[in-house]
């Protein structure tokens, strides 16, 4: 079926009873493009893709993925459609061959067929020394390649992966990603949900979600782009003393701590030098102040900064 966007959703909402779990959410992700959902659990995710996989229907809106109403055709849409999430729906008892034998079956492949198929999901995956070993043994990372492998292994035209980075190492999640991309210039088309803010530098758009409804739908270029103001880190012997402390400063227009490290956003450069001498007239000392670029969880925090709860 000839289709031009992957997913067209419309004025998605879904309530559970008095609860609104998604808020009248919009947007389309073109063919082979890679679009990620981010936020903190239960801000909607989950909710969204499983509307979109025609597991749920939406109690307002419309969708289409790869050219089927979600609503109207939903067998057609899980046909074509992978999916993976942090659980990865693996047999522990079979090797990675027979794990891959069993789903690729499940998809309705013939044997030739899954033949050149595990062969060629094996190279991809950089599976091949691991085919015979027992599932049970792998590590959470390469378990996380081989549930990436048996949710494409039909070669379908979108991937749905909810958190399925969730719970590997920064350089695992790298090279998941290296695949994706691999697989999107093959023209899948990937729609991720993250609550990993630096994963967002993967996407090429991405959709911020709160509490169910989507507050920000730009590339993280624009959305850097869009950032007002000027940013700075700095570290301090009192850090919850002195976030607290900015907060109440003029020309502040947003403060948060990131590990021990403050991040401050001001209105201009100079304002730091008055910043610096408020604090240390109350005994506060801001060190290694350095002007830096905002990162995908500073815009997201300045974004639902102030938003009603």
């Amino acid at each position: 079926m000839d289709y031009q966007d992957a997913i067209e959703a419309n004025h998605l909402s879904k309530h559970f009873g008095n609860f609104i779990a998604v808020d009248d959410v919009s947007f389309n992700i073109p063919k082979g493009e890679i679009f990620g959902l981010l936020g903190p659990n239960g801000a909607g995710k989950t909710t969204i893709i499983r509307m979109l996989c025609g597991i749920l229907s939406p109690t307002h809106g419309s969708a289409n993925v790869v050219g089927f109403n979600v609503t109207k055709e939903p067998e057609q849409v899980k046909r074509r459609i992978g999916y993976m999430s942090q659980l990865f729906s693996l047999y522990n008892d079979l090797t990675v061959s027979e794990n891959l034998r069993f789903y690729s079956s499940i998809y309705g492949l013939t044997n030739h067929d899954q033949d050149l198929r595990i062969s060629e999901l094996l190279s991809q995956t950089r599976l091949e020394a691991l085919k015979n070993e027992r599932t049970s043994n792998l590590s959470g990372a390469w378990r996380q390649r081989l549930a990436l492998a048996c949710a494409v292994a039909h070669k379908p035209d979108m991937l749905f992966l909810d958190e399925a980075t969730a719970g590997v190492d920064p350089l695992a999640r790298k090279e998941f990603w290296d695949m994706i991309y691999e697989m999107a210039s093959q023209g899948i088309s990937v729609l991720a949900t993250t609550h990993y803010m630096d994963e967002a530098e993967y996407c090429n758009k991405i959709g911020m979600m709160h509490q169910g409804q989507l507050i920000a739908l730009e590339t993280p270029d624009q959305l850097k782009a869009n950032q007002e103001g000027v940013l700075f880190q700095a570290s301090t012997e009192k850090p919850l003393l002195a976030e607290e402390s900015l907060k109440t400063m003029p020309r502040v227009k947003e403060v948060s701590l990131h590990g021990v490290l403050l991040h401050i956003r001001l209105e201009k450069v100079s304002d730091i030098r008055m910043i610096r001498r408020k604090l240390k007239s109350t005994g506060i000392n801001l060190d290694d102040v350095e002007e830096i670029q905002p990162t995908i969880e500073d815009i997201f925090i300045s974004m639902i900064e102030g938003r009603p709860e």
